[in-house]
């Protein structure tokens, strides 16, 4: 699985060279089929909005193929993109539209990418180039009063799709705007990121009561991140400053034990740093409220097996609120998560809003099983409902 954390971060990603296998796109409804492809898997969408009809709603994958970065065509082709898909307007056009009735079915290939929705508007996705001359895309980034698809009600799901397996999650980690579920059906019948009836409207809610967070609401088309509210001027950059304190605080008179896949480490606050010991040593600098939110900077996550691990635990210890009351990390019981008036109010509504209390609300939030996210070794099918609004 490439994780949440490292899943297309950047703006420009990896460019292109030939295309991969081919997909089909049948849209149910509308009686058409493609060429059948050479390997895949059903991708069923469902509009299940309730305000939105089929004909307005638009469907983007894209991603990478394990080498160069690709799109799929409505005809059902898995391409790579290029710059000269920029239309008359300097963007390019992959949406694929919903059949005129009912679900539309996507054969879905093997690749790693998002499943971008957007709603009553297409969006405006620009091919560039990279640092090394290649063709890569410009991703929305809604959270940007700037950037071209401000407007655009749209969300999207995140997956990597190989021979070993399906790995996929739904996410908030940047912003929260339309509803979305996944179900996969292969070895189990599994579904996550579905919302309580009326969950949607309850989020805005409650981020917008809780003191401090109220800016990050946008009118009714979505609820962004502190993270980047702190680049827009929209949320406090000292926010966790005195939660952060208090940690530092408690761990220089006593030890802090972090247990990892490696094993235990136990650290103490000793010149300024979060030392550990243990099957290997690991110090940390005292985090700024934006290394918290984006688990990033001083709590950046290696794929190295001792530090990486030890900072994703540290991270989601910061954001749930636990790290200073509970010195044996990490936490398991989601009751005492997000307590206290200053804690991540964003991913608390996340999580009290969907179904199975699963959710994507910051970067580590996969630590103890907590986010909206399923696998299967055998995958036979996968199917992205919006879900009522």
């Amino acid at each position: 699985m490439i994780s949440r954390r490292t899943l297309l971060r950047t703006a420009a990603a990896t460019a292109v060279a030939a295309p991969a296998a081919g997909l089909i796109v049948n849209q149910a409804g509308a009686g058409t089929t493609g060429r059948r492809a050479k390997a895949g898997m059903p991708l069923t969408i469902v509009n299940k909005t309730g305000e939105y009809e089929n004909k307005s709603i638009y469907v983007y994958i894209v991603g990478n193929d394990g080498t160069n970065q690709v799109r799929v065509t409505p005809e059902g082709e898995l391409k790579p993109v290029a710059v000269s898909d920029n239309g008359g307007d300097g963007f390019t056009d992959y949406a694929i539209p919903l059949a005129g009735g009912g679900d539309t079915t996507i054969q879905l290939p093997h690749m790693s990418g998002r499943i971008y929705v957007a709603l009553g508007d297409k969006l405006k996705i620009k091919a560039v180039e990279d640092g090394d001359g290649k063709a890569a895309l410009a991703y929305p980034a809604g959270w940007v009063e700037g950037d071209p698809n401000h407007g655009v009600m749209h969300d999207c799901a995140e997956f990597t799709f190989k021979p070993e397996g399906m790995y996929c999650n739904t996410t908030m980690v940047d912003m929260f705007s339309v509803p979305l579920a996944i179900q996969l059906k292969g070895a189990k019948d599994q579904t996550t990121g579905a919302l309580k009836d009326g969950a949607r409207a309850k989020v805005f809610e409650a981020v917008k009561g809780a003191q401090g967070f109220d800016k990050l609401v946008i009118d009714d088309k979505r609820v962004i991140a502190p993270g980047h509210g702190i680049g827009a001027g929209l949320f406090a950059e000292d926010y966790f400053a005195p939660y952060i304190d208090e940690v530092w605080s408690t761990y220089e008179g006593k030890d802090l034990t972090v247990t990892t896949n490696a094993g235990k480490f136990t650290g103490k606050v000793s010149g300024g740093k979060l030392a550990f010991t243990g099957p290997g040593e690991v110090s940390f600098d005292k985090p700024s409220t934006k290394d918290v939110l984006f688990c990033d900077g001083t709590l950046a996550a290696p794929n190295d097996g001792v530090t990486g691990p030890v900072a994703a635990i540290l991270g989601a210890g910061f954001n749930r609120t636990t790290l200073a009351a509970h010195a044996s990390q990490p936490t398991d019981d989601p009751g005492g998560f997000y307590q206290g008036d200053l804690t991540h109010h964003y991913a608390k509504a996340m999580h009290e809003a969907t179904q199975d209390g699963k959710a994507y609300g910051f970067a580590f939030d996969d630590v103890g099983g907590f986010a909206s996210y399923i696998e299967d070794g055998a995958p036979q099918s996968i199917t992205l409902t919006l879900t009522p609004f």
